[in-house]
C-alpha cells in the first residue's frame, strides 16, 4: 500500500504564521482569531485583496521556515516508517508567487520538509518521494502514476474531481470542519489517520 499526502494546510498549518505576519504589518486588529481564514476574510473585508495575495507569497517563501506542523503528523509518520509503509507527498503550487518578490516556493517547501520531517533516525518522508507539481492536473497524474491507494488532502474539490484517480481512496483533512457537507472519509486530527489506513489495508488485503 502507498499513502499519498498533500502538503500545504494538510501537513503544514499556517494559521499562527499568517496571524503573526499580519500583526507585524499592522493589517489586522490584535484580537482577531489566529487563523489563516480569519486573516484572509478580514483583509478582504477591508479591501486589501492585494495585501492578502502578496502576504501569501511572503509566508510561503521568505517565512516558510517558521510554519508549524499539525499536531500528530510526526507521530503518524514515525508509525508509518516503522511498518515500512510507503508515504509520498504530492502537492501543487506555482514556482513563484503571483505578486511581490519572486521567492522560490518549491525550494522553500523542500527546505521545510528536509528540516522538519525528520528525527534522529532519519527522514520521515524520503526526499525522493516528494513531488511538488505546478498544476492540479499534474498533481492528479502524479497520484495516479504513484498508484496511491489512499490520499489525504484538505481540499474537497481535489478529492471529488473527475480527474482524481478512481483507484485511490480519498480522505479529507478538515480539522476545523469547514466542509461538513462533503461525503468523504474525514480526518479531523492526524491521530485519526492510523485507524483509517489500517481499515483500508484490511479491505485491500
Amino acid at each position: 500500500m502507498r499513502l499519498g499526502l498533500d502538503f500545504d494546510n494538510t501537513i503544514v498549518s499556517y494559521d499562527a504564521l499568517f496571524h503573526k505576519v499580519a500583526l507585524e504589518g499592522g493589517w489586522i486588529p490584535s484580537d482577531l482569531a489566529p487563523t489563516k481564514v480569519k486573516v484572509r476574510d478580514y483583509l478582504r473585508s477591508q479591501g486589501r485583496e492585494q495585501t492578502w495575495i502578496e502576504m501569501q507569497g511572503y509566508v510561503y517563501g521568505a517565512r516558510m521556515a517558521e510554519a508549524e506542523m499539525y499536531p500528530g503528523v510526526e507521530r503518524f509518520l514515525r508509525w508509518a516508517r516503522s511498518l515500512e509503509l510507503p508515504v509520498c507527498i504530492v502537492s501543487h503550487k506555482t514556482r513563484h508567487p503571483f505578486a511581490g518578490p519572486r521567492y522560490d516556493l518549491h525550494e522553500a517547501s523542500r527546505a521545510w520538509i528536509t528540516e522538519r520531517l525528520c528525527d534522529a533516525e532519519g527522514p520521515l518522508v524520503d526526499t525522493s518521494a516528494v513531488y511538488l507539481e505546478l498544476t492540479k492536473d499534474e498533481k492528479f497524474k502524479r497520484i495516479h502514476a504513484l498508484q496511491c491507494e489512499a490520499f489525504v488532502d484538505d481540499l474537497p474539490e481535489i478529492l471529488v474531481a473527475r480527474e482524481f484517480p478512481k483507484g485511490t481512496a480519498p480522505i479529507l483533512f478538515d480539522p476545523d470542519d469547514h466542509h461538513p457537507g462533503e461525503n468523504l472519509a474525514r480526518l479531523r486530527h492526524w491521530d485519526d489517520l492510523k485507524p483509517l489506513i489500517e481499515a483500508q489495508w484490511r479491505r485491500k488485503h
